[in-house]
């Protein structure tokens, strides 16, 4: 047999034949990793930042907030559901994926790898801070969380420190993480959108650590200067 048709012969349908692409199970979950990052965590830190500016407007008003929110009907099963349940899951897939990631910064200091390693500590460390106050603010005062409850938590510089970074933390993580989920569900397509993309989530971020931290300030010196609108 001639040397070209040996070969042709030894070449099997199979090995001519490109296997149907199957969607990845990793995919899949690292989709609803970004989503439970947005929806719903995300939705509930715009909700307790929210909820936690009426600091800023009077100590009565806060109070108010605070009770209104501890006192709703089925309040353990709904934060369970819609807020501990994905936090966790967002938390330890997140853990997960920072496993099996490799970022290089050391060798290729190229943004994203920084982006990368930043969006993996501040999670974790966000993680820690949310579950920290949670402890200090829900259990400690058993779901009676009072404005000079907080106060007096605030009065330890080293917990002053740790509030500040705390919020940092997950002011970057969720705008950084907002910029992502337009990216993987496909809200943001080609160089321009995702610049854009960016540019707002990085505002939203931005938004997010200096409400944040104008309410830490307000604890810590009795600061009130939206008191106006309580008159």
């Amino acid at each position: 047999m001639p040397a070209k048709a040996a070969a042709t012969a030894e070449v099997t349908p199979e090995a001519t034949t490109v296997p149907a692409a199957r969607p990845a199970r990793g995919y899949f979950w690292d989709k609803v990793h970004s989503l439970s990052g947005i929806i719903p965590i995300g939705a509930f830190l715009a909700e307790h930042f929210w909820s936690n500016s009426y600091a800023l407007v009077s100590i009565d008003r806060y109070n108010q907030a605070s009770y209104d929110l501890q006192t709703i009907p089925w309040r353990v099963p709904v934060e369970a559901i819609f807020i501990w349940i994905p936090l966790l899951f967002h938390a330890f897939y997140g853990i997960y994926i920072w496993s099996k990631g490799k970022a290089n910064v050391g060798r290729y200091g190229y943004g994203a790898n920084w982006m990368y390693v930043l969006q993996r500590w501040t999670g974790l460390i966000a993680f820690v801070f949310i579950g920290w106050h949670v402890y200090m603010e829900r259990f400690l005062t058993h779901g009676r969380s009072t404005y000079f409850d907080v106060a007096m938590t605030l009065s330890n510089p080293l917990y002053v420190t740790f509030y500040v970074i705390g919020i940092l933390a997950v002011s970057f993580h969720f705008g950084n993480g907002l910029w992502q989920f337009s990216n993987k569900w496909g809200l943001a397509v080609g160089r321009d959108a995702q610049r854009k993309a960016a540019w707002i989530a990085g505002a939203i971020g931005l938004l997010f650590a200096v409400v944040g931290l104008l309410i830490v300030f307000s604890f810590v010196f009795r600061w009130q200067p939206f008191q106006f609108y309580a008159q």
